[in-house]
């Protein structure tokens, strides 16, 4: 069982695409992990069995009678309990929608559907993915598997758990402000936030319309490619969607980064932020890895990441307030302790101070493309060090960390947060590549052939049932 729920995406498709591999068996795997492992770790709030093993005969029976879909035919995956599933419980992880069940699949979850994909059940999120891990929910918080006392990020904590713990071989997040990133960076993934507008948000329960992003969480980023692929195209029900052309985004993948042009951006983390030592350490060592595979480093300046930061929570805050302010009014009981508070902050943002970070959001979109003339990609951390443990983390929303995420929710630029060593508690820490608008395939390319050059992806977690 271990060993096929420890196969990444890529390689069980290629077993299942030459008839080496049932879905069938491959879901059963999957779906007795999840029984030993959840009541421990929490990555599902719901499994979905019975649909999950129907969706696998029926793949199975496509797959032998030569109607093999791609890529995601036959594979299990998990969804954030953010994304509607028609006549499936989609709750935000709230009181609020505890008993809210959609008719009509979110356009990502239809694409998965029509890509032959196996969804195995609904992944814990932080309440409405305010990002707070709340003890006080229906539900309790993900834990990170690769020690249960530590936070696995969020807000797509079941996403970063249930990948990395070996319960699903792929998952779909959202990211407002870090939501796909964090969890990926903590939990040692591949986690990728598209260009805004690449992927539909459609059907996905929102936080703030102009940072919100849906993307992949995976054990790889070509696991990350091929979700992406499924996932990305125009959908004119999303207002923001993106009437671009979906590249091959495997399409750069080689084993080299001759000719690229890499931007490292250290004063995010050095003076901007302070990092923990043994992150820089691993970024520096990653950077030489990037050189050593053909790669030129460019050190650049940037705007400040405080400036960054302060534009975006503002943003963020006044946006999320005016969907939930008449619930917060009305019903603020039935709302967790820390989204509860997270969200009346945007009470307290004026016309003014929101269209001020509007302005300046322009100002900075603007001076990071200038920045970017010349180069492929930025690289820099993800986070300023490895996952906290739960007792460390806040009651109450703290803002005044700075974020290394959010920069890229104010600019819309695709952003891959991937794994680059482990500190010495055996946690993972994590290198953020970031590219220009709708150049996700670069972005890949660079991560993918720094993935190949370093042994990262040969460790995983082993969690215990209890």
């Amino acid at each position: 069982m271990t060993n096929l729920c420890y196969l990444n995406l890529s390689e069980a498709a290629n077993l299942i695409a030459t008839k080496q591999l049932s879905p069938v068996e491959l879901t059963h795997a999957f779906l007795e992990r999840i029984a030993a492992l959840n009541d421990v770790l929490h990555a599902f709030v719901l499994v979905t069995p019975e649909q999950a093993l129907l969706a696998a005969r029926t793949a199975q029976t496509q797959i032998v009678s030569g109607e093999y879909r791609g890529a995601l035919h036959g594979i299990p995956i998990g969804i954030k309990d953010l994304f509607d599933t028609a006549g499936i419980a989609t709750t935000a992880q709230s009181r609020l929608l505890q008993k809210r069940v959609p008719t009509v699949d979110a356009t990502v979850v239809k694409r998965l559907h029509d890509a032959g994909a196996i969804m195995l059940g609904k992944l814990a999120t932080k309440e409405f993915a305010t990002g707070g891990a709340s003890f006080d929910l229906f539900y309790p918080p993900a834990r990170n598997p690769w020690n249960l006392a530590h936070s696995p990020g969020g807000s797509s904590s079941g996403a970063g758990v249930g990948v990395a713990a070996g319960l699903c071989m792929g998952a779909i997040g959202s990211d407002t402000g870090g939501s796909i990133r964090r969890p990926a960076a903590y939990c040692g993934l591949a986690g990728l936030k598209p260009t805004y507008g690449r992927v539909s948000r459609a059907g996905m329960i929102p936080l703030s319309q102009s940072l919100d992003h849906a993307g992949p969480i995976s054990w790889t980023v070509r696991d990350s490619a091929l979700i992406l692929q499924a996932i990305a195209a125009y959908d004119p029900t999303d207002p923001a969607s993106a009437k671009v052309p979906v590249p091959d985004f495997t399409a750069k993948f080689k084993n080299n980064l001759t000719g690229y042009k890499i931007g490292i951006v250290r004063h995010f983390y050095q003076d901007d932020g302070l990092a923990d030592p043994q992150m820089c350490v691993a970024l520096e060592r990653a950077y030489l890895t990037l050189r050593d595979l053909g790669a030129e480093l460019i050190d650049l300046e940037m705007p400040s990441l405080l400036e960054f930061v302060a534009c975006g929570w503002l943003i963020l805050l006044a946006e999320s307030f005016a969907i939930h302010e008449q619930d917060l009014r009305q019903q603020p009981e039935l709302y967790g302790e820390y989204s509860r508070y997270f969200l009346k902050l945007g009470a307290f943002i004026s016309s003014s101070d929101y269209l001020q970070a509007v302005r300046r959001r322009r100002e900075l979109c603007f001076e990071v493309e200038l920045a970017m003339a010349g180069i492929d990609v930025l690289v820099t951390a993800t986070e300023l060090g490895a996952a906290p443990k739960f007792t460390e983390l806040p009651q109450f929303p703290k803002l005044e960390l700075p974020s290394l995420t959010v920069p890229f929710n104010v600019t819309g630029l695709p952003a891959l947060a991937i794994c680059c060593g482990f500190n010495t508690n055996s946690m993972p820490l994590s290198m953020q590549i970031i590219g220009k608008p709708f150049d996700e395939v670069t972005v890949l390319a660079v991560g993918h052939a720094y993935e190949l050059f370093t042994p990262w992806r040969q460790h995983r977690p082993n969690p215990k049932a209890v």
